[in-house]
């Protein structure tokens, strides 16, 4: 089919597509292949929503048999068994071992919609407007979210005012670090003189993806919540991109061994790569009235079934141990094999959600914004997909399937090298 069926019909707003300009037919584990008949390393994952590759045989198994038994396919809110198979699933294998005690509530099926279920339940609770964001946060793209990211391209695209969010210092690179951010927002809350109004909750990601692979250190977010406990704030952990196992646990935040009130979940829970997003709720805050957040599609029956068999999955591959072990492979590399190219770049990230940091190669970042653009094009060509991150896209960001098999990963790595090193000369 040729790709100008998508020129001529779809709107200018598309991405990725301009980046990865193949046509896409088949995708398995961590392998890609376009109409072209080229063969593409996948470091991409559906942007963290293929942690378990695409088309997992163990979960598509249990997708198909529920489709030809002519089970339920939408129900809204309504009771399934597709439903009550992956809520106990999820309470059993995932937060009861890790000691969360959590409401699970469906709202609309992408991150998105989770984080606008939880900036209202919070200012609900709390009868509080404010919310405090950080600097380099991204919790998605309808109003609500849109107003707690920071990205200023992005925000331009609500052509109006958005407000009712106060973004702080992360304590990522750049001026933040040198920064102690907890207490300047301690500061910030306590001193009467300070002109930003007590929030009703915080929310942040325990490790920035879109921000450029900013990982909070476990101190902080352990202060982080002591803070919100002192101020009597909410606190909020955004886990739609780092979640699902992609940072070597199920949540990037257990490392912390923190207690969120809320947690967001979406991306890779739907299993399949089907849209489907959680909002996680302490039960003295679940005080939602029936109805008062809703949406048609809250109730992905299919997702639920893949979500289930992709719990199930979990236990059977051993995710925690596979992800830690490519993780180490990964850093390895590019600390061993890609920063001897140039002393000015840096790796950053954690788990399989790594990158290359290109913010010191230059201090003109339109010439870093150039230089990044043009390896993902060369990885591209040669067989690897990627995207990049961070302020002015200048981290080339490393995030393949969870269950990528070490030789793919270790074949793309090296495209990733030999790319970086013919654009850099």
């Amino acid at each position: 089919m040729s790709a100008q069926v998508f020129e001529q019909y779809e709107s200018a707003v598309r991405s990725y597509c301009r980046s990865f300009t193949d046509v896409f037919t088949k995708g398995k584990n961590s392998l890609l292949y376009g109409e072209s008949g080229k063969e593409y390393v996948d470091f991409f994952a559906g942007a963290g929503a293929l942690n378990y590759g695409h088309s997992n045989p163990a979960i598509k198994e249990k997708i198909i048999e529920y489709i030809a038994g002519d089970n339920i396919s939408h129900a809204l809110d309504m009771n399934t068994t597709a439903k009550a198979e992956f809520l106990q699933k999820f309470q059993d294998k995932i937060l009861k071992p890790r000691k969360l005690d959590y409401k699970v509530m469906f709202p609309g099926p992408t991150g998105t919609n989770a984080n606008e279920a939880a900036l209202k339940l919070a200012r609900k609770v709390k009868k509080r407007t404010n919310i405090f964001t950080f600097m380099g946060a991204f919790h998605g793209q309808t109003l609500g979210a849109l107003a707690a990211t920071s990205d200023w391209t992005m925000r331009a695209g609500a052509s109006i005012p958005l407000g009712g969010t106060t973004f702080m210092p992360f304590p990522s690179d750049g001026f933040c670090s040198k920064i102690d951010t907890i207490a300047y927002i301690d500061g910030v809350l306590t001193d009467d003189h300070s002109g930003i109004e007590k929030p009703a909750a915080i929310i942040v990601e325990a490790v920035q993806g879109e921000g450029g692979l900013n990982v909070a250190p476990i101190q902080w977010l352990k202060d982080l919540e002591a803070l919100c406990r002192k101020h009597d704030i909410l606190l909020i952990l955004d886990e739609v991109q780092a979640g699902c196992g992609r940072c070597g646990t199920f949540f990037a935040f257990e490392r912390a061994g923190i207690s969120p009130d809320i947690i967001t979940v979406s991306k890779s829970i739907g299993g399949y790569g089907f849209p489907m997003a959680l909002t996680l709720i302490k039960p003295e805050y679940d005080i939602f009235k029936p109805g008062e957040h809703n949406g048609t599609f809250r109730g992905n029956q299919v997702a639920f079934v893949a979500a289930a068999a992709a719990i199930d999955f979990r236990e059977s591959y051993d995710f925690d141990g596979e992800t830690n072990k490519k993780a180490k492979i990964l850093k390895e590399y590019i600390e061993s094999q890609i920063l001897p190219l140039n002393k000015k770049l840096k790796h950053k990230g954690i788990g399989l959600i790594q990158g290359l940091d290109f913010f010191e190669f230059d201090t003109d970042l339109n010439a870093v914004n150039k230089i990044t653009g043009t390896i993902v094009k060369e990885c591209f060509a040669n067989g690897l997909i990627l995207e990049r991150a961070g302020r002015a896209d200048c981290v080339v960001k490393c995030m393949p399937p969870l269950t990528i098999e070490e030789d793919v990963l270790l074949r793309g790595l090296e495209i990733f090298k030999k790319s970086v090193a013919k654009v850099l000369g």
